[in-house]
């Protein structure tokens, strides 16, 4: 039997990640009782039990102690119950966000009222939970799909796993640089198919601008440095547990350079590690 404990911060994606589960043929529960989650498991265990992929959802709630539940599941991994866990997480400024828009409370603000104070009171309660997941997907930046996509790969193919996820973009330094950028590199050293009347309208996705960008020696070359340097940094990365690495590539507009290199490195990228890996083209459509 496969048993998943999904986990994380409130408004972190639980309830999606459970119900994505459960389309992939999990049985869900979630919030159970902690005084019933022992019980739950050895009914789930039991060899004549016809359940074989089961996924529990816990969380921080005011009217629970969070440490019980994880004093039951270390009870359960002492007596020879095998589980995973999977964290789901989210930044705290789209948590906010997410609050905000919901017009829902956070379960941990009853005292201050304050959205924020509860935010940073479950993330220090469960500091020590997502450390030792097994699995830690941010949904700050993730589309429902790339969630589900994830989730697939890990739960449905088996492939192996690690938590990093790759966001490449592309933009335009004259609409200001990423804010959440890890890495930017200036490809304005090419020459700007913005000149060229036929390719002005046009942006990196399309062909005519790819391969005029590409006809230069210096774009492969670059290319070809900037694949070396990140799969040199990706398992180190890894090791010191690195969660979210986003890579930007910028020139003057953010509509054919960028977009074809983005391209570019994405397509490198692709199929060569264990990592998630997106594809954002920030001010294309500008």
């Amino acid at each position: 039997m496969r048993f998943v404990v999904v986990t994380g911060m409130s408004g972190g994606g639980k309830r999606t990640a459970l119900k994505m589960l459960e389309d992939a043929g999990f049985y869900c529960v979630d919030n159970l009782p902690v005084s019933l989650i022992e019980k739950f498991v050895e009914l789930i265990a039991n060899p004549n039990a016809e359940i074989s992929k089961v996924a529990l959802g816990l969380d921080v709630r005011a009217d629970q102690n969070f440490d019980e539940a994880e004093s039951v599941l270390e009870k359960l991994k002492q007596n020879g119950y095998v589980y995973e866990t999977l964290f789901m997480d989210c930044s705290e400024q789209v948590l906010l966000k997410r609050y905000k828009e919901s017009r829902r409370m956070h379960p941990l603000s009853t005292n201050s009222g304050r959205i924020e104070d509860g935010i940073k009171r479950e993330k220090e309660i469960l500091r020590k939970t997502r450390q030792n997941a097994d699995y830690v997907i941010d949904t700050s930046r993730l589309l429902t799909r790339e969630l589900k996509e994830e989730l697939d790969r890990i739960f449905v193919r088996n492939e192996e796993y690690n938590s990093l996820m790759i966001n490449v973009v592309s933009f335009g330094f004259k609409h200001g640089m990423p804010a959440d950028a890890d890495l930017i590199f200036d490809v304005r050293f090419l020459p700007n198919p913005f000149y060229i009347e036929e390719l002005k309208h046009q942006t990196g996705n399309d062909k005519p601008v790819q391969d005029y960008v590409m006809s230069f020696p210096e774009a492969h070359e670059f290319l070809d440095k900037l694949e070396d340097m990140i799969k040199f940094l990706i398992p180190n990365y890894v090791k010191e547990g690195k969660y979210q690495l986003v890579i930007c590539i910028g020139c003057t507009g953010g509509k054919h350079r960028s977009v074809t290199l983005a391209n570019a490195l994405h397509d490198r990228l692709k199929g060569q590690g264990n990592y998630g890996l997106k594809l954002t083209h920030r001010d294309a459509a500008m």
